[in-house]
């Protein structure tokens, strides 16, 4: 049974004022991580950022998040995880304030980091929380449902948010929303939220810590600096392959300690790891995209920072429709239908998108195929990570709510790197061979290449019969790359779709486990 507090005996009456304080908090963490994709052109015009420095300030959020999140779940277990997550609050609020304040890529990169960092230690309190909260495994699963609900929504909801502040407001608005918000779960977390501990605390695996945490930063890192290095640059190859050594060592070392950081025997479980698989596909899939699509729609159909939020409405009001359904058929034929299907659906919606073209109406393939995308999001999130938890045992819960989180962000990470990557491969030789032929600077076209709005750029300084002539060549050069991307994303989902039916329980009732 877990270890808690005396004030666990007022949890009974309270736990959906509880899950409500949570789902705050965890809406506060991501939608910081997709708030600033819509702001991406705005940044590149007013910090004169480059694609790699884009995806840095998208990734720079990710990498202490990945990096920290066992430190978070083993802080939360030890500390106290109403204590870690309220402490955390107020750092985010501090570091979003910073980044707000920020007049230069480098200070927002440093703010992003610290914010990151932050949030590496609220969102393995919240799942863990959410376990202790709802002992009863269908209230449990109904919960982390709602909780897959507002991780689905706050994604949507960032561009949408970050649209309308941009249109309002400077650009360091975006990252200004999230101190009220902030100062708000602090205050519900004080007055609902009960304290709750792992009923195992043994001694403390310092080892573990440093291993597991270097692994995984190292590993993140080298994914997000692949595409600039190249991903066969020797500094690509070494700092990966020394995160496989480290990780090695931490999976060595955790199996001959007697209280592990985290049981790695758990991914023997198969369960557990097609469930961790699923959900670092869903969001390999889902942030690549999303990297890509704010750029589609502002600086190819032209849409205001605010119309480019608008218009992915649709993914948010899928995502908050369907990921409660997705719950209830868990429940009733098991997480390898709804899962492995959802995967299928986000694969099928990513081959569809790969046939769009730049002036493609809005209201037929595009919203169409991004609300598939959405139907086939909010069939993997909630299963997976309800699946993910019921495989542990209740002394596992802090170190798998940190996998979970760590699969997430890893996959997240992935995707925009390899899809950034993937774009800007296709992307930048077609702008040099567009430009060719024309007496155009070598600098102007180094910029050019470097991203879609630095040819925008360039193109506004060249005299009027030129820029007509090779407008439509960046258009297609932006096309092509796009296509590219969502064919290997489409392809990468359906793939995994597959895989993963074989291995994913089937109905819950069947599957469960108590953990008292």
């Amino acid at each position: 049974m877990f270890h808690i507090d005396d004030e666990v005996a007022l949890a009974p009456a309270r736990p959906w004022w509880i899950l409500t304080t949570l789902c705050l908090a965890v809406f506060l963490v991501v939608v910081d991580n997709t708030i600033v994709n819509v702001a991406l052109p705005t940044l590149a015009l007013r910090l004169h950022a480059s694609d790699s420095v884009l995806q840095w300030i998208v990734d720079g959020y990710s990498l202490p998040f990945a990096g920290l999140l066992l430190a978070g779940g083993e802080a939360a277990d030890r500390f106290g995880r109403r204590r870690v997550m309220h402490l955390a609050l107020a750092a985010f609020a501090a570091a979003s304030f910073l980044a707000a304040i920020s007049h230069s890529s480098r200070e927002l990169l440093v703010a992003r980091a610290l914010m990151g960092a932050a949030a590496a230690f609220i969102f393995p309190a919240t799942l863990s929380l959410v376990n202790s909260t709802f002992p009863d495994p269908r209230r449990r699963t109904a919960a982390f449902g709602i909780w897959g609900a507002t991780v689905g929504i706050a994604i949507a909801v960032g561009p949408i948010a970050g649209g309308y502040l941009l249109n309002h407001y400077w650009y360091g608005s975006v990252f200004l929303v999230s101190v009220p918000v902030a100062l708000v779960a602090i205050a519900a977390t004080a007055l609902v939220v009960v304290e709750s501990r792992s009923p195992q605390v043994g001694h403390f695996d310092g080892r573990g810590l440093v291993l597991g945490v270097a692994g995984i930063t190292l590993l993140t890192y080298g994914i997000i600096e692949g595409p600039s290095w190249g991903w066969a640059h020797p500094t690509t190859v070494a700092v990966l392959l020394l995160s496989v050594v480290t990780l090695a060592g931490f999976c060595a070392l955790e199996r001959r300690t007697v209280a592990p950081l985290l049981d790695v025997r758990v991914f023997a479980n198969r369960a557990f790891s097609s469930a961790a698989a699923a959900v670092a596909v869903s969001f390999f899939c889902l942030f690549g995209f999303i990297f890509v699509v704010t750029q589609y729609f502002q600086l190819v159909r032209g849409y205001s920072p605010l119309s480019a939020g608008v218009h992915t409405l649709p993914f948010a009001a899928v995502t908050a429709l369907v990921t409660p359904v997705g719950t209830w058929l868990t429940v009733r034929i098991g997480a390898r239908w709804v899962v492995s299907g959802g995967l299928t659906l986000m694969g099928v919606a990513l081959w569809w998108m790969a046939t769009l073209s730049s002036n493609v109406a809005y209201l037929g393939p595009v919203v169409g195929s991004m609300m598939l995308l959405a139907l086939g999001f909010s069939l993997i999130s909630a299963p997976s990570t309800s699946t993910l938890m019921n495989a542990l045992s209740a002394s596992q819960v802090g170190a798998g709510a940190a996998v979970n989180e760590t699969t997430r962000e890893l996959g997240g990470t992935l995707g925009v790197a390899v899809v950034g990557s993937v774009f800007s491969s296709v992307f930048g030789p077609h702008i040099v061979r567009a430009f060719a032929h024309w007496p155009i600077p070598p600098y102007a076209v180094a910029i050019a290449e470097r991203s879609m709005q630095g040819a925008l750029v360039v193109l506004t300084r060249l005299p009027h019969p030129l820029r007509g002539a090779l407008r439509p060549e960046v258009v297609n050069a932006f096309m092509a790359g796009f296509h590219r991307a969502c064919e290997l994303a489409g392809t990468v989902t359906i793939v995994v779709g597959v895989l993963v039916f074989w291995f994913l329980p089937g109905p819950l009732a069947s599957a469960t486990r108590d953990p008292e």
